[in-house]
């Protein structure tokens, strides 16, 4: 009994050792990642991040993306009053028409905000009455704008100095300047989105467009309304149906043509590189080191590096993507290569086959469907970097996306793209699966 005593210490000493470790390692890794959170919290400032946020302009830019404002502004030198969707000059309503909510008279303009909120531009004044508060009135008197609320004070919602003050409210915003004065009043929808205001369409209902469409009379005696309505929508001056169709276009051409043709190019590298096919280690190892070389350095910085030798276009962002790619396909596909069966290479040569009869029957047949299926893949995942690529290269969606997103204030324009974007990849993967399933028999 004590032998078995003493030979089972030993055994025992081992578990409990074994068990210290287990302990140990399971209160270790908690107090590692915490550490490395807590770094992370303070190499990052986290903290400074989350107190510079503003979420007063987080909303705004949320209901930039399914709104649009109307500015009603006035020149404080001239008097000149002037209506623009977005404040631009292709939306700005024509002389004699105006929205519905902007009145004149008697040189007397009236905005009404809706729910009780109204502004009167009335000489070189501004009054703004608000419901359960009172007028806020401004006024430029001796170079400097002056303002008067009912109570004395200035509400955190009045942004106010001797040069510029700002009223923002629920229903718009008020801002007046020694230059000028000007509203915005923020509406749901992507206004003028099918038809300018100068176009004759503008407007009108979709029975009435309908209607006109199918038997009114023409607006146009050399077209018809329909042709005449499609024309209208195809080249806005807001929108750019046409430019924004074509830049989807531009965008799946680079993804397929840098795909495609990274593709041809890798399959006859990837022989020089697979084990079975070539014999010369020195030929094979460099070919290896290509792809390493090429794949290994990032789409962007490609696309960085030939725009600087090619120039900015679509055509250079396809390079980009061939060059990354044929790195990413020479490595599958040598690999592909390595694994295909030798006995049916074998049987193929007993019938008397050449090497490029043996390649055509004998390895080609075991390497389609992988080859096929990674195509596809990359050519779905390309049509997402052409996106970004093309910001780079000044083609493709990407351009417009980004110069959208450079001005600040078309948001809705930047809603839009990413809309259609999302609806092109979802586009290109029911395409490439569908290719799959046809080419390979793989269902999805």
């Amino acid at each position: 009994m004590a032998m078995a005593n003493l030979e089972m210490a030993p055994v025992q000493r081992d578990m409990l050792a074994i068990f210290r470790r287990k302990r140990l390692t399971a209160i270790s890794v908690p107090v590692v990642i915490f550490a490395y959170l807590t770094y992370i919290f303070i190499a990052f400032d986290v903290a400074g991040l989350a107190s510079r946020a503003r979420m007063d302009n987080v909303g705004v830019l949320l209901s930039d993306f399914w709104s649009y404002k109307t500015h009603v502004t006035r020149d404080n030198r001239s008097g000149d009053v002037s209506v623009a969707i977005e404040g631009e000059n292709k939306g700005t309503y024509p002389a004699g028409k105006l929205p519905d909510w902007v009145s004149q008279s008697e040189g007397q303009t009236l905005i009404d905000l809706g729910q009780g909120h109204r502004v009167v531009f009335q000489g070189l004044r501004a009054d703004y009455t608000l419901p359960d508060y009172g007028v806020i009135g401004l006024a430029l008197a001796g170079g400097k704008v002056q303002l008067t609320t009912p109570d004395g004070a200035v509400p955190d919602w009045i942004n106010a100095s001797d040069t510029r003050v700002t009223v923002k409210t629920a229903q718009g915003r008020l801002s007046f300047t020694r230059s000028r004065t000007e509203v915005f009043r923020y509406q749901a929808g992507w206004e003028l989105f099918f038809f300018t205001l100068d176009s004759p369409f503008h407007g009108k209902s979709i029975t009435s467009l309908a209607a006109m469409a199918l038997w009114g009379d023409r607006v146009d005696p050399l077209r018809s309304n329909l042709g005449y309505m499609v024309s209208e929508f195809w080249t806005n001056k807001m929108w750019r149906h046409g430019d924004v169709v074509w830049a989807l276009f531009e965008t799946v051409l680079m993804a397929f043509l840098g795909t495609m043709g990274a593709a041809i190019v890798a399959l006859p590298l990837a022989f020089l590189a697979a084990r079975n096919f070539t014999s010369f280690g020195v030929v094979r190892q460099a070919m290896r080191r290509v792809f390493d070389f090429v794949r290994g350095v990032d789409g962007l910085i490609w696309t960085i590096i030939l725009s600087r030798a090619f120039g900015p276009g679509p055509m250079t962002g396809a390079l980009a993507i061939l060059v990354t790619d044929t790195g990413s396909f020479g490595k599958m596909f040598s690999e592909a290569l390595e694994n295909v069966d030798e006995r049916q290479i074998e049987g193929v040569g007993s019938t008397g086959a050449n090497s490029l009869q043996r390649a055509r029957f004998g390895v080609f047949p075991q390497i389609i469907p992988i080859l096929l299926s990674q195509v596809l893949y990359y050519l779905e995942s390309n049509t997402r970097s052409a996106t970004v690529i093309g910001a780079i290269v000044g083609g493709g969606i990407g351009l417009l996306l980004t110069q959208a997103i450079i001005t600040q204030k078309d948001w809705e324009e930047v809603s839009y793209y990413i809309v259609l974007i999302i609806l092109m990849v979802m586009a290109m993967d029911s395409l490439s699966g569908w290719l799959r399933s046809k080419l390979i028999g793989k269902r999805g």
